[in-house]
């Protein structure tokens, strides 16, 4: 086990699976900060936009539907919207550029967006869907703010999600040309997330920008867009009558507190790289098999937390999107 992955271990930080945004950020102010947090118009996202900016933050809403975004945001003080599609590499190029142009800097950046168990689709040059927007998306959105990140010298959050427990990296297939698997390709996601937090904490630190992610827990929101009722029905997260039947879901507000905690909170200065769950440092649990049999719920598998991984899939992307803000520093 590597330093890394020892550094697994809760803390405890005080705080639970119930905790919200705004309890987190009770006392804390946040004035003349400012924060990115992409999909933070729906969703736990909206709950995150709305707690920094009560906090005093000055909070960045990129969206792909802008005017959406101003009308479920209107009447939240301290918040602008921006047009971004994380689909779209020439549309990340170009919100970057024009923030990086403001001269501003960003102390906190969330990347919240995402999609979810969807139909098969390619974005880019063939890439495969949720791998390429939850994952590529935000590795070049934060390639090519990292002037702004570095010198606001604080915290970027890449949401992750339990949903990583489904799928490793698939090195031999990254983007499912021998078949298609909405879920699996989902986890693989979800593993990219934690993986890209992992290394660039690694590659940020001596810059004094640290970097984690998080599995928000569940809620339903507009994420479920793409799943069918029934599907929904069959998991027993709801009735035939849309009632939700599991009473583990949290509220968005809930859900939004760990993204929040992460980019925010001095419990976790001088630490990064970790998978955070529950407004905590989560534990590093055995892989699917052997949990399930040890009744193991929660955690971080070690495919979502190895170094070396983390290393390897950075170079992809770098490879993929043509961009490593960190090329020439080592």
């Amino acid at each position: 086990m590597t330093t890394a992955q020892t550094a697994q271990q809760p803390l405890p930080s005080g705080y639970g699976a119930r905790t919200t945004a705004a309890q987190v950020l009770d006392g804390v102010d946040l004035t003349g900060t400012n924060a990115l947090v992409t999909g933070g118009y729906s969703g736990i996202g909206i709950e995150t936009t709305r707690a920094l900016a009560a906090a005093g933050a000055h909070v960045v809403v990129p969206a792909r539907r802008p005017d959406a975004a101003r009308e479920a945001l209107a009447g939240i003080d301290g918040v602008e919207v921006d047009e971004l599609d994380l689909a779209d590499q020439a549309s990340i190029a170009a919100f970057a550029d024009r923030f990086l142009g403001s001269g501003r800097d960003l102390h906190h950046v969330i990347n919240s967006a995402a999609v979810m168990a969807c139909p098969q689709a390619s974005v880019g040059p063939g890439w495969e869907s949720q791998f390429g927007i939850n994952h590529l998306g935000h590795y070049a959105l934060v390639n090519r703010l990292w002037p702004a990140i570095a010198r606001g010298g604080g915290r970027v959050v890449a949401v992750s999600s339990g949903g990583h427990r489904r799928s490793g990296i698939r090195w031999d297939d990254i983007d499912f040309a021998t078949g298609y698997d909405k879920w699996a390709a989902y986890g693989q996601a979800k593993t990219a997330n934690a993986l890209f937090a992992r290394h660039l904490d690694t590659l940020a630190a001596d810059s004094g920008v640290r970097a984690f992610s998080v599995h928000p827990g569940g809620i339903l929101t507009p994420l479920q867009r793409h799943l069918p009722k029934q599907e929904m029905v069959d998991f027993g997260w709801i009735d035939e009558d849309g009632n939700v039947l599991n009473s583990d879901f949290k509220t968005p507000e809930q859900g939004a507190a760990t993204q929040v905690w992460a980019a925010t909170s001095a419990q976790l200065d001088g630490k990064g790289g970790v998978y955070l769950e529950d407004c905590d440092i989560a534990r590093l649990v055995p892989d699917d098999e052997q949990a399930a049999a040890a009744g193991v719920a929660g955690g971080v598998r070690g495919w979502a937390a190895d170094p070396e991984q983390a290393a390897r899939l950075w170079a992809l992307s770098a490879e993929r999107t043509g961009l490593d803000a960190f090329a020439t520093a080592g």
